[in-house]
């Protein structure tokens, strides 16, 4: 996600502004994935437009992906591909994230709604068997809350990187979201917007094509002071204090859970340290885990062929015998 949003973040090197504006060189695996282009569409849910990308063909067993705070859809556009083989998979924006609309208030109530009104539009339910829900962090809060509450929406849930509890504190260096009086920031060039973004929670970038592809999916063109167009970000700036997050403090109260779940997470991940650190933040101890080596927290940039490995031989397996049947 772009830093605008948190601009007393620690020192961490832009990834992309060494390149000045310009593509960083990618990988044939990478610009082949992307070839594979999803189809585009917007579903209404509640009142809003819904940014939908597909991939796959109808009536095969069915996957919707997550996205994490401040991200977007196509934050998934270089790993569905490999998913679609076996699958029919779709991502969704959520509202006030992406190509979506944005809304005066937002729950996860309506997230969760959004998530399943993109599964329906999508098809993943032709084939008579419930899809897969995934979600990258703040996305994977979303597809817990869905599971504990609308388990018959789905035949199970995959976690990816995913910790509870709302941002960073500010003692660790970051501005709290809540904060947020400010819409975000219009730069003059499009070299200028990409030069100013960087991963939350902080951390290095190992592929800076990825972030790069990221980052030019996060922007849109905006009316600049004084006259003129200029870059901002997409995402609601105010979606945090918008959200109501009172939920959260039941959401991982102990007992049974119809919905089986798996928990992907980076070995380096910072958000796990944080949630090692509070148990009331922690993933329930009864989720089976994988854990991705030498990743942090936004797996699908550090270790984006890792994960594909990871969701597809645990999806061959699991849930009772593999979903790709």
């Amino acid at each position: 996600m772009p830093d605008a949003a948190f601009p007393e973040w620690p020192e961490i090197e832009p990834p992309l502004a060494a390149f000045h504006g310009e593509p960083p060189p990618a990988p044939e695996w990478f610009t082949t994935a992307l070839a594979h282009e999803p189809e585009r569409s917007m579903v209404p849910v509640n009142g809003a437009n819904i940014e939908l990308l597909t991939w796959g063909e109808r009536g095969k067993p069915g996957l919707i992906l997550v996205h994490g705070n401040s991200a977007h859809a196509d934050w998934w556009s270089f790993i569905a591909p490999f998913l679609a083989l076996d699958f029919r998979v779709a991502a969704v924006s959520l509202a006030g994230m992406g190509a979506s609309d944005w809304r005066e208030t937002y729950s996860f109530e309506s997230f969760a709604e959004e998530v399943h009104g993109g599964a329906v539009a999508a098809g993943l339910y032709d084939n008579g068997q419930k899809p897969v829900f995934i979600g990258h962090s703040f996305g994977g809060g979303q597809v817990f809350y869905a599971a504990t509450r609308h388990p018959e929406w789905m035949r199970a849930a995959v976690l990816v990187d995913t910790g509870f509890g709302g941002p960073p504190p500010a003692a660790e260096g970051f501005r709290q979201p809540q904060a947020r009086t400010q819409p975000n920031r219009v730069y003059p060039t499009l070299e200028a917007a990409l030069a100013r973004f960087r991963f939350m929670p902080p951390q290095g970038c190992k592929n800076p094509f990825i972030a790069d592809f990221i980052a030019r999916r996060s922007l849109k063109r905006a009316p600049l002071e004084g006259g003129g167009e200029g870059w901002t970000w997409r995402f609601d700036p105010f979606l945090w204090g918008k959200l109501d997050r009172s939920i959260m403090g039941q959401m991982l109260l102990p007992g049974p859970r119809a919905t089986p779940m798996v928990h992907i997470y980076g070995e380096h991940s910072a958000i796990i340290r944080r949630m090692s650190d509070d148990p009331r933040n922690r993933v329930p101890d009864d989720v089976h885990r994988i854990v991705i080596p030498d990743s942090e927290h936004h797996i699908m940039v550090d270790q984006p062929l890792a994960l594909v490995a990871a969701l597809r031989g645990v999806l061959s397996y699991w849930p009772e015998g593999g979903i790709a049947r």
